[in-house]
């Protein structure tokens, strides 16, 4: 705008030369950019390329060749500052979220997007691994990556800016252009006598005597261990999710007094229920029938009629609590969560199937969040998908109990005198003995049982 009201000025009051050199010059301070445009006291000059054009020779073709050349001049300005224009709302930046109240900080995962690729608003372009569960950034609209300011593996905090997106593909492609190359002007060749002197310097230098190599490590001895060989070795960084189990698990085996009783469960009706119903179950609820929501009724009805194992010690109080919220143990690829059912004491075999199956999706997918996996009251542990015959579940903190499922085998039983195959089941509880008694546990996991083996005194609450 300046550079335009100086020639309208120039071709109404008939400037001189010399006064529109100088406005030129005026105007080449407010426009330009150091790297674009350089120059000398007198005679300045506008780089582009191969080309150069001097503010002297406009002033000196008069009048309207000051005006021609002037417009040139001008559009080529306006063409070289338009991509520098990084602060008018052109780009944007994605920066960390929210993680939730208990997470201050996560390792960025990976990046699902390069540098250069158009992304969508809200689309996820990197994730951020916790040690609970792995965040999205999302763009914050739409338009091209133009960098990365973070690299895989590095700590972020909510707030930290990931990337910097360009909201126009024309910036993105201007972008390139924004540096003047350096082969525009053509380098003096050296003088002979410069030529003389390189080859001197370059001449090859005799070898020196070497210093003295370091001594030799020292041989191990017989007694130390032979590790494998360095090339048969890959060393990898934990992730924070196991990271977070690995000292949540002992931490639950330093602070509790952990203690586990078994007991075999015959899953003869059970699975003759699930049976004879999954049809008509799946036809009015949408979803179908499991063994899970059967154990998760019988927790509840188990928890119910012992308290004790439903509470957590506080200090030095016992919290004892009126509600009955099951965590349930899901392991993904990148590790154990536990995702929890609220309200499970309220809730139909139906209502238990769905939630599980959401979970268990959201789990896997690895976008299950933070308030889905907080709290929990207790936790039941199905181990036998992997074929687990028996095990000693460790509690998941600060409860105070872990119901263990596994794989059901079919096993000669005594029934009424005759023996007969039975597919049976071994249930573990392991329990904080601190809280809990031997004879609380063993109620507790004779109450499974019943249930279990017997559906219907959920029906005759009895």
């Amino acid at each position: 705008m300046m550079l335009r009201a100086v020639i309208r000025r120039a071709a109404s009051k008939g400037s001189s030369p010399s006064l529109f050199g100088k406005s030129l010059q005026s105007s080449r301070v407010a426009a330009s950019s150091p790297s674009l445009l350089r120059g000398s006291e007198t005679g300045t000059l506008l780089h582009r390329g191969t080309h150069a054009y001097s503010f002297h020779n406009l002033a000196s073709s008069g009048t309207s060749g000051c005006l021609r050349s002037a417009s040139s001049v001008s559009s080529t300005l306006q063409r070289w500052v338009r991509p520098f224009s990084s602060e008018s709302g052109d780009t944007v930046e994605a920066v960390v979220p929210h993680m939730g109240e208990s997470i201050t900080d996560g390792t960025l995962a990976n990046f699902l997007k390069k540098p250069g690729e158009r992304v969508e608003a809200d689309e996820a372009i990197a994730q951020i691994e916790t040690d609970k569960v792995t965040i999205d950034i999302a763009s914050p609209a739409s338009g091209v990556i133009q960098e990365f300011l973070v690299k895989e593996g590095d700590t972020v905090e909510p707030g930290t800016k990931v990337a910097i997106i360009s909201k126009s593909e024309a910036v993105s492609h201007a972008a390139p252009t924004q540096k003047v190359p350096e082969t525009s002007e053509p380098k003096p060749a050296p003088p002979a006598e410069d030529k003389q002197k390189s080859k001197v310097e370059n001449a090859p230098v005799p070898d020196k005597p070497k210093a003295a190599s370091s001594p030799p490590p020292p041989k191990q001895s017989a007694k130390e261990p032979q590790l494998p060989p360095k090339e048969r070795e890959r060393r990898v960084p934990m992730t924070r999710l196991r990271k977070r189990v690995a000292t949540r698990l002992k931490d639950s085996q330093n602070t509790f007094a952990l203690l586990t009783t078994f007991n075999e469960v015959d899953m003869t009706n059970l699975m003759k229920l699930r049976s004879q119903y999954k049809d008509a179950f799946y036809e009015k609820h949408g979803v179908k029938l499991g063994l899970m929501s059967g154990f998760i009724k019988a927790a509840v009805s188990a928890l119910q009629h012992q308290p004790v194992v439903n509470a957590v010690i506080d200090g030095d109080d016992i919290i004892y609590r009126d509600y009955v919220d099951i965590s349930i143990a899901v392991g993904t690829s990148k590790g154990l969560v536990v995702p929890v059912i609220r309200g499970a004491d309220k809730m139909n075999f139906a209502d238990i199937e769905k939630t599980i199956n959401t979970l268990a999706k959201k789990a896997n997918e690895g976008t299950i969040s933070i308030d889905e996996m907080a709290g929990g009251s207790f936790t039941v542990s199905n181990g036998g998908v992997y074929g687990s015959l028996i095990s000693t579940p460790i509690i998941n903190p600060p409860q105070s109990a872990i119901l263990g499922m596994h794989s059901i085998v079919s096993r000669p039983m005594v029934v009424g005198g005759t023996v007969v195959p039975r597919p049976m089941m071994y249930v573990a509880l392991t329990y904080d003995h601190r809280l809990i008694d031997g004879r609380e546990a063993v109620y507790f996991l004779r109450r499974v049982k019943d249930v279990v083996e017997d559906p219907q005194r959920l029906l005759l609450d009895i």
